[in-house]
């Protein structure tokens, strides 16, 4: 089997003979030379990699200190290095393939025939460089791994919590507009018109979830003064069925809200008690005490006057 040079074309015979494009050898093959010298390409691509992914890493951990504050702890050296790992966890995945197949075939290769090639211990410390690099990248990612799954239940915890302070701020305004807590939780439609985040919340609420309670606050009424039937029938007649009786006050109210399930009823359900955030009737929602002094919750309003 012969094979032109000229065009690529393979042919039994010999290529003096002449190819189908025309092309024939115009003397004999030069020989062999005696001494070849060995080949440096493939224990040079090999360093080369295991140097840049040494200093790919120390980049950006670098960068990662930068953002934390530079220090001389080793801990806050670690915290930077996860850091960096987690970053390049989409590069480290392909490239610890391509890094594990090419390199290990390129120095096999270089072990196969070692007279043709130089350079074997530092394309071996290339190739382990390399192999350590991933090993530790592996490593940092997979101990920050918790605390990220940590992080992102935080975060789902928080959106929800984010939507119960929301739907207390509106129910305060509420009652310091109208003197009590709204009769239904559509009363506060006209506060999210204005506000897309209290209409969020709305949307995910249901009619059987808020409960506003009141307590009767008796009317003063002035000594040896007779109430006439008149004004006994004028008091019993309701100008509007969802309109609260006089001197009747909304002044407590339950709320209560899915969870992170989104399920209503289960135990990760959020309860809202009068402007406290609580679950499993411990208020462990509340905001953290800031400079040692604890959220004092104003004296809601007990009745109309």
């Amino acid at each position: 089997m012969t094979i032109c040079p000229c065009c690529g074309a393979r042919f039994e015979g010999d290529l003096r003979d002449g190819c189908a494009c025309g092309a024939r050898s115009v003397g004999e093959a030069l020989p062999k030379p005696e001494r070849e010298l060995p080949g440096y390409g493939r224990s040079l691509l090999l360093t080369l990699t295991g140097i840049a992914m040494i200093v790919g890493f120390l980049i950006q951990t670098i960068i990662a200190m930068a953002k934390i504050g530079f220090s001389l702890s080793f801990w806050s050296w670690i915290a930077a290095a996860e850091t960096a790992a987690w970053r390049l966890k989409w590069v480290t995945i392909p490239l610890a393939l391509v890094v594990l197949w090419g390199g290990r075939k390129l120095y096999r290769s270089m072990v196969e025939n070692p007279s043709r090639f130089v350079g074997m211990k530092i394309a071996r410390r290339g190739l382990i460089a390399s192999v350590s690099v991933i090993i530790l990248l592996a490593g940092l990612i997979g101990v920050t791994v918790p605390a990220r799954l940590r992080q992102r239940r935080m975060a789902i915890e928080a959106a929800h919590l984010a939507r119960g302070y929301t739907i207390i701020r509106a129910l305060q305004e509420y009652q310091a507009k109208h003197g009590t807590y709204a009769t239904d939780y559509r009363d506060l439609n006209e506060q999210a018109a204005n506000d897309p985040a209290l209409a969020e919340a709305l949307n995910e609420l249901d009619l059987a979830v808020y409960q506003p309670r009141a307590d009767i606050a008796a009317a003063p009424a002035e000594k040896g003064r007779r109430i006439g039937g008149a004004s006994i029938r004028n008091a019993s007649v309701r100008t509007a069925p969802d309109e609260p009786a006089p001197g009747l006050s909304f002044n407590a109210y339950d709320l209560r809200l899915p969870g992170p399930d989104k399920i209503l009823g289960t135990e990760d359900d959020i309860l809202i008690r009068d402007g406290v955030l609580t679950r499993d009737g411990v208020n462990t929602l509340a905001p953290p005490v800031k400079d040692g002094v604890a959220p004092v919750k104003a004296p809601a309003q007990t009745g109309r006057r």
